[in-house]
């Protein structure tokens, strides 16, 4: 066995300066990281117009210093490190829900991140796994203490918009199942025994999302721009929420009306009112903003 690298915390913050606020967010070694009962769900966006390269791609450096910045504010740790030592544990086994759509994926950047992250908190990384579409066959996935839910937001034929909600998807034999209805029993799959209660970390990425398409699998960069955000939060509803009130906006500003969404994202509703997953009502919501703010469209 290869001997646990160590990190230190002035090792850690070498590439990490950031403000913290917030109040102390406590985790017990076995319970998911989520939204307190009768409080508002804290749901941070972090934004950075120099996250992304000349090719369109995202700078490692600069991703994983907005995810710190991020998991920070919503911790209240007073550091990144103590941060990310609060989401996990040496001990858990971990799965990095990523998504592999070839047009807009989470990017090998995002996930080397989280992975980077997960490591400096002290996981093995034979104890971590990074997989999509085939979770139900991966044998970290099967065995799972832990998971890191990180998606991009786009519109979806089926769905109104492809969100964190809808990213576990996988962990059913029989996705297509799950499409009648505009999706709105997709949050039923949180129940499922792979991912039940194992969330620590809802990530959308918001470096470059689509806010508008026609069809199934339907990819058009007309309809894509240059966001520069991350959004996290440990209630997935709460962040995706956020992530659909910025696409509607970009709506708004480009056709010049509220056109809704084809079908509508009925299932972030649903996932509120009738599963309570979590919560989409704004007034709900605490939302901390760092970092570039113009067109922000929240």
């Amino acid at each position: 066995m290869r001997k646990k690298r160590v990190i230190t915390r002035r090792d850690f913050m070498k590439n990490t300066s950031l403000a913290v606020v917030g109040g102390t967010l406590l985790l017990s070694k076995k319970e998911p990281l989520l939204f307190q009962t009768g409080k508002k769900s804290k749901v941070v966006l972090v934004r950075n117009k120099e996250v992304l390269g000349d090719d369109g791609k995202p700078k490692p450096e600069i991703v994983l210093n907005m995810l710190d910045q991020g998991v920070t504010v919503l911790t209240g740790k007073p550091d990144a490190l103590q941060s990310w030592q609060t989401i996990i544990k040496p001990d858990d086994i971990v799965g990095i829900k990523s998504n592999v759509w070839r047009y807009i994926p989470t990017t090998t950047q995002v996930e080397g991140a989280i992975k980077k992250r997960v490591m400096d908190a002290g996981v093995e990384e034979s104890n971590i796994g990074i997989d999509d579409r085939g979770v139900l066959r991966n044998p970290i996935f099967k065995r799972t203490t832990a998971l890191i839910n990180a998606r991009p937001m786009r519109s979806h034929h089926w769905s109104g918009v492809g969100s964190l909600i809808k990213n576990y998807i996988m962990f059913v034999p029989d996705p297509p199942s799950y499409h009648d209805d505009s999706c709105a029993r997709l949050a039923i799959i949180w129940d499922n025994p792979l991912c039940k209660g194992k969330t620590r970390l809802n990530i959308l990425v918001m470096l470059t999302p689509q806010f508008h398409g026609v069809g199934p699998h339907n990819f058009n960069p007309r309809y894509v721009w240059k966001y520069f955000g991350f959004i996290l939060g440990f209630d997935p509803v709460a962040v995706d929420a956020t992530g659909l009130r910025i696409i509607q906006a970009k709506r708004k500003e480009y056709f010049g009306d509220d056109r809704p969404l084809s079908p509508p994202a009925k299932h972030i509703f649903t996932a509120d009112t009738r599963y309570h997953l979590g919560t989409s009502d704004p007034d709900k919501i605490e939302l901390v903003k760092l970092g570039y703010s113009e067109g922000a469209f929240i």
